[in-house]
């Protein structure tokens, strides 16, 4: 009986004997496919590349080389919007009923020109008077210290102008004590650490969340938490250069649109209507 079962062999042992080789071949065309795919990837990172749309990736703790392309892309996503963040800050300013209201309005609008300013200037600087290289140190430095300042200046109005806690209140100092913590570890350690710098940006960003979300008046949190997830994804940009062509310019789109995110929420739920600025008119 076991001589004729090896003779003749079950069903399933023949299905198995005729479909490995389909197996096979099925392996085969998606391993083939892959490589297509990465030669084809491969040769367009090159195409870029040699036509001026990328660089090469910067060394570990090294500063990436944009392209001519590249820098003029940095430039102009950021030197657009300086201008409509002044109108913006003085519509703030504007529709303030108080002194502390245009405080307030006064040092949200200072963090969103400062960014946007500085960005401008430092990319400028650096596309065209990179010889200058301390000078070039100088700005790269600034732009960088004033993202923890527009960060810091972005929670003002809510932490400022929202009731808060007796132990959330003591964010409204607090975060101008990271701020400049951020600072000072600009002037000691720029580029020498990325990551550690990212962590820091990410941990100021998100700490005064949670203040913020703690409120009674919950009026405007979901623009704000829309505002921080687009700056998160711009995230991946800020880290692809190199990779992704115009990935910093990119990611200074993501700035803008967040940052625009978050000025439409302040307008709205924390200042005066249309209807009322136009009385005022």
């Amino acid at each position: 009986m076991d001589k004729l079962h090896c003779l003749f062999p079950s069903r399933t042992c023949c299905a198995m004997v005729f479909t490995e080789p389909q197996t096979v071949m099925g392996f085969s065309q998606t391993c083939s496919s892959l490589v297509l795919e990465a030669n084809l990837a491969l040769s367009m990172r090159d195409y870029l590349k040699s036509h001026g749309f990328m660089n090469h990736r910067a060394p570990a703790n090294g500063r990436y080389k944009p392209t001519c392309y590249e820098h003029a892309a940095n430039c102009y996503t950021h030197a657009f919007l300086i201008v409509p963040a002044i109108v913006g800050s003085a519509l703030l300013h504007r529709l303030s009923d108080d002194c502390w209201e245009k405080i307030t309005a006064w040092i949200y609008g200072m963090g969103l020109c400062a960014l946007f300013i500085v960005s401008t200037v430092f990319h400028i600087v650096s596309w065209k008077k990179s010889h200058l290289r301390t000078v070039e140190h100088c700005f790269h430095m600034c732009d960088r210290m004033v993202i923890y300042f527009f960060i810091a200046a972005s929670y003002a109005p809510w932490l400022n102008l929202r009731e808060l806690g007796p132990l959330a209140s003591h964010m409204r100092w607090f975060i101008w004590l990271m701020a400049a913590g951020g600072t000072i570890y600009v002037f000691l350690y720029h580029e020498k650490y990325k990551v550690v710098e990212l962590f820091f940006y990410l941990t100021m960003g998100f700490s005064p969340a949670l203040v913020v979300t703690s409120m009674n008046n919950t009026d405007g949190l979901h623009e704000l938490a829309c505002g921080g997830l687009i700056y998160c994804l711009g995230v991946v940009f800020f880290k692809s250069d190199g990779i992704i062509p115009f990935a910093h310019a990119i990611w200074h789109l993501f700035v803008a649109t967040a940052a625009a995110v978050h000025y439409y929420a302040i307008w709205k739920y924390l200042y005066r209507s249309p209807t009322d600025f136009m009385r005022h008119l």
